[in-house]
């Protein structure tokens, strides 16, 4: 698990966690792994856990009465995962948390996410930044989905898009961007093709 910390550390970021207090705050994580294809939270189930990634790539989604996936957002190398409405309130899932690729995570349960805030006080201004940053990114991203058209939502997304996440089929990026994979495929064919002539 100490192979772990800077992971962990990184992810929570600004916070710090005393020197002493390491191992007691590693032992609140669990490793687990997930193969491609498989399902780490299913529609209608209660979120058990909070996770770190430590490798891969994860897809939160929902599936429209027509069976259609519509991708609300990705976790990848050094994020957190999980469903966090659902993980808080202890109540079913409205989505779909699946391993994109072999993914590697660390996870902690509804007890011991709890626990860090009476143990470590510092907890307490990280959860005040984290729900900040996820309430700025969520109108963010609605409001480039109202006002901006398919190109623009598209080169906005490439800007701070992670590499890995490139690496994950063009259906669930163009999902994410409301577009269809056709037209995510011939704008990335025209950077590719700038980039080359």
């Amino acid at each position: 698990m100490k192979a772990h910390y800077e992971i962990i550390r990184n992810a929570f970021r600004p916070l710090e966690i005393s020197e002493s207090r390491h191992s007691e705050f590693l032992s609140f994580w669990e490793p687990v792994e997930h193969r491609r294809g498989s399902f780490i939270t299913e529609a209608g189930k209660v979120e058990r856990y909070f996770y770190v990634v430590l490798e891969g790539v994860q897809c939160v989604y929902i599936l429209t009465p027509k069976g259609d996936r519509k991708v609300i957002g990705f976790s990848f190398d050094g994020s957190f995962s999980g469903i966090y409405d659902s993980f808080l309130k202890e109540t079913g899932s409205h989505y779909f948390l699946e391993a994109l690729t072999d993914s590697k995570l660390l996870r902690m349960n509804k007890t011991q996410y709890d626990a860090l805030f009476d143990l470590y006080p510092e907890f307490n201004e990280w959860g005040r930044l984290v729900h900040q940053d996820l309430l700025i990114g969520r109108v963010q991203r609605e409001v480039e989905l109202i006002t901006m058209d398919a190109k623009e939502r598209f080169d906005v997304f490439m800007k701070r898009c992670p590499e890995k996440l490139l690496t994950v089929p063009q259906k669930y990026l163009a999902s994410y961007l409301n577009m269809t994979p056709e037209t995510f495929s011939r704008m990335r064919k025209q950077i590719s093709d700038t980039a080359t002539s």
